[in-house]
């Protein structure tokens, strides 16, 4: 368990420092529900898809980030969340997938029956 979580803070350091302190990213964000309650997260709690949490390979873990849609501006949505896990999966980084949501922050920002929406990634500085 020690080395999970070890790999996993090596992986978020080496994200930030590959993020190169821009202070936020641009990108597609997924969600996902139902069929991982329960399944344990990079924090090593169980994942709740009525909270506002989400993953993402790009900030450090219990990082907030403030969630924007982008649409024309009389319909931006934004929800804030917490950073609870990794994700999307690696492969899917590649095609510009920044952030995974928790179905609960999903429904915040759009119909979970798009899939996918365009957004921007905010961290929140204290």
């Amino acid at each position: 368990m020690k080395t999970v979580l070890l790999s996993a803070l090596l992986v978020a350091a080496q994200s930030v420092v590959a993020w190169g302190g821009v202070p936020h990213k641009k990108g597609v964000a997924s969600w996902y529900g139902e069929a991982h309650r329960g399944k344990l997260m990079a924090n090593g709690k169980k994942f709740n898809p009525d909270k506002l949490t989400a993953a993402s390979w790009f900030y450090p873990l219990g990082t907030k980030v403030r969630v924007t849609l982008k649409a024309p501006k009389r319909k931006r949505r934004s929800v804030l969340v917490t950073i609870t896990d990794r994700g999307p999966a690696k492969r899917l980084v590649r095609t510009g997938r920044v952030i995974d949501l928790a179905l609960a922050a999903f429904k915040r920002l759009a119909n979970p029956h798009m899939g996918l929406v365009t957004v921007t990634v905010q961290p929140i500085t204290d």
